[in-house]
């Protein structure tokens, strides 16, 4: 039976007329049938009249049904439509679309005639694949071939420059968009928009802007993403309140760009403000803008209400947990929290990225939870291909701070890539373990292998020669920061070199250090002078701080605690019990006691 009905099938076919054809192929484009109507295409003979091959085509692109188009294409060609200017350029658009730009600069290439339209294709396709260097190189042949750029070649174009911040070529771009007539074309002035304020040049973006007749969601987001970007948060609130008096209604990508700005700006109450605006307009259930939110609430110290909007997820995705993980991670509280957001992201077999290990081992290393921070070495080596070097500098100082400097030494060696951080981290490592000598050997490594060290390596030098007693040392490290590598001191490196001088007994020397600070000595400074004072005996200078601290901090009971110290040393009882009686003048506390931290070494983490 089915052996008759194919044989119907096909006297059918083959009685079909040309004309009749055609329109049964247009019929079946029309009810969106692309299977029947690519069958019967191949079926027959292709008619020269191109109209519906190109809409075939078209409904191929609209449905990704890509297979089914290169069949079209290969029937097209052995009945000689590789001349037909129409089919090829509909060719390029399809390939275009399906990531195969091979396949469509070969199409192009073939062409006997190209119109505007097909070079806008080629270049178009580039651009949306991310061939931007490509793309300029067919949008100059198209200048070269005299053939007029239109709306589309220019937007591409220039979105090409903006992704390879080309600011140069893209200038190019805008004289000949000058010179044309599509100056006020909105699609151009968008993507000139994008091109000068992701190139840095904010100003002529605005000025874009201004001239404009007619501003759509595109340019308004295009500007308040510019503003965000480059960190004038301010200025993309208030692009951002003037889209509102202008009668337009923020989409989900006008809200990411607003929440990145008031993250930069670390505001609250704008991020509250925009939560309720999020809700208003019917964004809750985005988790592209939950993640925004939740990046928002961190950055502005408000990781319970991050936690919150984390919680109330019905899918949640890894960019969501990372934020808030490492909003943990910065805020140094709420510790467990975030060890049990760990293990659910973990049991939930969602991807575990570098970021959030790194941020992990930094809550490590600021509870020095070693045993932990183990684990997730551990599962680190199991998850990563490789450390990057962010892993690998937070490695290194989980391991110092957790009294496992060797552990920290090990990390350090097995880094393929250094940058500044991790040679810094190990030197502050070095440092605080009472290695000073170990610290200025490494520095001077570094020096010799060509990196410039910076303040921060400078202050974790003259933090280890003061806690190693290498005050020569530490004098001609202060003095090369100076004079060599031209960094002024700030307030902590005159901390740590007043601390110096002040433990190796250079207290006239540390004195004189703190009156010629072209800054105004801190707490640190002073406190630093007067506990030198204390152990050597020094009751001139050691009044001198002590007034000082009184002034900076006067509820500091241990200030008035050692003064009174100092003059009892020096059998000065009267000043002892003048400096006693002012504390219960001022009703100052007593100072806390001490306390040690204990932590468990029977409990794990289920990390496997």
């Amino acid at each position: 039976m089915s052996k008759i009905c194919c044989k119907a099938v096909t006297q059918i076919n083959q009685t079909l007329r040309p004309a009749t054809l055609i329109s049964e192929i247009q019929s079946l484009l029309n009810l969106k049938n692309l299977d029947s109507a690519v069958s019967l295409t191949l079926s027959h003979p292709v008619q020269f009249h191109h109209p519906p091959y190109v809409k075939l085509l078209h409904l191929c692109i609209e449905k990704q049904a890509y297979d089914q188009a290169r069949l079209v294409h290969r029937h097209l060609y052995a009945y000689g439509f590789h001349l037909n200017l129409h089919i090829n350029t509909k060719l390029v658009i399809l390939y275009s679309k399906a990531g195969d730009m091979r396949s469509a600069r070969h199409v192009f290439d073939e062409m006997r005639e190209r119109s505007v339209v097909s070079w806008t294709a080629l270049l178009s396709g580039y651009a949306w694949n991310g061939y931007d260097g490509e793309a300029l190189e067919v949008f100059v042949g198209m200048r070269r071939a005299g053939v007029k750029a239109n709306q589309f070649s220019y937007a591409s174009a220039l979105s090409a420059c903006t992704r390879l911040v080309f600011l140069s070529c893209g200038l190019q771009i805008q004289g000949c968009v000058y010179k044309g007539r599509f100056l006020y074309d909105s699609f151009v002035q968008c993507a000139l928009i994008e091109l000068h304020s992701k190139c840095g040049k904010i100003e002529d973006a605005c000025s874009i802007f201004d001239m404009m007749l007619v501003k759509d969601m595109v340019c308004w987001n295009s500007m308040i993403g510019g503003f965000a970007n480059r960190g004038y948060s301010n200025d993309a609130i208030t692009m951002f309140r003037l889209m509102f008096r202008d009668g337009m209604t923020p989409d989900n990508f006008t809200l990411a760009s607003v929440l990145m700005a008031c993250a930069r700006s670390k505001d609250l109450v704008h991020v509250l403000q925009l939560h309720g605006f999020v809700l208003k307009f019917g964004f809750g259930s985005y988790n592209s803008l939950n993640g925004s939110l939740i990046n928002a609430y961190v950055k502005s110290r408000s990781v319970s209400s991050a936690y919150q909007i984390y919680k109330s997820m019905t899918k949640k995705d890894p960019i969501s947990c990372t934020a808030l993980i490492s909003g943990y991670a910065h805020e140094g509280s709420n510790t467990m929290d975030a060890m049990n957001l760990f293990v659910e992201l973990h049991q939930a077999l969602m991807n575990i990225d570098s970021v959030i290990l790194c941020s992990m081992i930094n809550i490590c290393a600021n509870t020095t939870s070693l045993i932990l921070g183990k684990q997730i070495h551990a599962l680190s080596l199991k998850r990563l291909a490789y450390h990057d070097v962010p892993m690998s500098n937070a490695l290194i100082d989980m391991y110092s701070k957790c009294g496992e400097i060797i552990d920290a030494r090990h990390a350090f060696d097995e880094m393929k890539e250094k940058n500044i951080i991790s040679w810094t981290s190990l030197i502050a490592g070095y440092g605080k373990h009472g290695y000073g000598n170990k610290a200025i050997s490494l520095y001077k490594q570094m020096v010799d292998e060509g990196l410039e060290p910076n303040n921060i390596t400078f202050l974790s030098l003259l933090f280890s020669c003061s806690h190693s007693g290498l005050t020569a040392e530490g004098r001609l490290l202060f003095n090369s920061m100076i004079s060599k590598y031209n960094i002024m001191p700030r307030e902590k490196h005159y901390s740590c070199m007043v601390d110096l001088l002040a433990r190796g007994g250079e207290i006239e020397e540390a004195y004189t250090l703190v009156q010629n600070m072209h800054v105004k000595p801190n707490a640190s400074v002073w406190g630093a002078i007067l506990g030198a004072c204390s152990v050597h005996d020094n009751v001139a200078i050691g009044k001198v701080a002590a007034r000082h601290l009184f002034d900076l901090d006067p509820r500091k009971s241990v200030n008035y605690v050692v003064l009174a110290g100092i003059y009892a040393a020096a059998g000065l009882w009267d000043g002892a019990w003048d400096t006693r009686k002012l504390m219960e003048v001022e009703k100052l506390q007593r100072k806390q006691s001490g306390c040690s931290f204990f932590q468990s070494t029977s409990k794990r983490l289920l990390l496997s």
